[in-house]
């Protein structure tokens, strides 16, 4: 298995707009390896959700080559890109986009039940997930029940659950106060070190230092690419 997750040259993603051509990537050439912490940043129009929609196979390059684990995006088919989003990408969200009438168990379990995987399995590794970001007391509590920052626990938990290639994490501490927000990149810490491979969007440049690389985009082009 190769250490490479993420391989893209010379990428562009270009708008229609009317009678106008956006170019919201210009010639991107990227890798990010196994095990990589980095922050993704940018002001607003830089291209970084652009950026992050390709890599979580939500959207595709207008030309150029991204490759995930050694395979040609482009050349999968729906149901190919359906599969590599749910069981390959594990993505965090400012809006948590939990389902508020399921208990935390349910939630983490959803990407589950579309891989086909039986309820008692399913059960088990919900459980194991919530554990790991310091839940496994709150498994039947719903989302009105949980502070902001349980919340978004329980969306890393459902993140983590089919042991992704990559987690994708957009603005994960957007809706979260600083103490919490700590607490949160704690967590992101902790699973860097234990071997996932985290790429996190933030314009915030005090959640962008939890991270070992820091990738700055303006005008659709990489402006700087530096560890740390």
């Amino acid at each position: 298995m190769t250490d490479t997750v993420i391989n893209m040259q010379a990428v562009c993603r270009f708008y229609e707009m009317g009678n106008q051509q956006v170019k919201a990537l210009d010639n991107i050439n990227i890798s990010f390896q196994r095990s990589e912490y980095v922050a993704i940043m940018g002001p607003s129009g830089s291209g970084k959700s652009t950026l992050m929609n390709i890599i979580g196979c939500l959207d595709t390059p207008s030309s150029g080559t991204y490759e995930l684990n050694g395979k040609n995006v482009a050349e999968l088919d729906d149901d190919e890109l359906a599969r590599i989003r749910n069981q390959e990408v594990g993505f965090v969200f400012q809006t948590f986009n939990l389902l508020p009438r399921l208990n935390c168990l349910r939630n983490v379990e959803l990407p589950l039940i579309y891989a086909g995987i039986d309820a008692e399995e399913r059960s088990a590794r919900a459980l194991e997930a919530l554990q790991k970001v310091g839940l496994g007391d709150r498994i039947t509590h719903k989302p009105s029940e949980l502070s902001g920052g349980q919340i978004q626990r329980v969306a890393i938990a459902r993140a983590l659950i089919n042991n992704p290639s990559l987690i994708l994490a957009d603005e994960p501490t957007g809706n979260l106060d600083t103490t919490t927000s700590r607490d949160i990149m704690g967590i992101f810490s902790e699973l860097s070190k234990a071997g996932n491979t985290i790429i996190l969007i933030t314009h915030e440049e005090d959640i962008a230092s939890h991270c070992r690389r820091i990738v700055r985009l303006r005008d659709g082009r990489i402006e700087s690419d530096k560890s740390h």
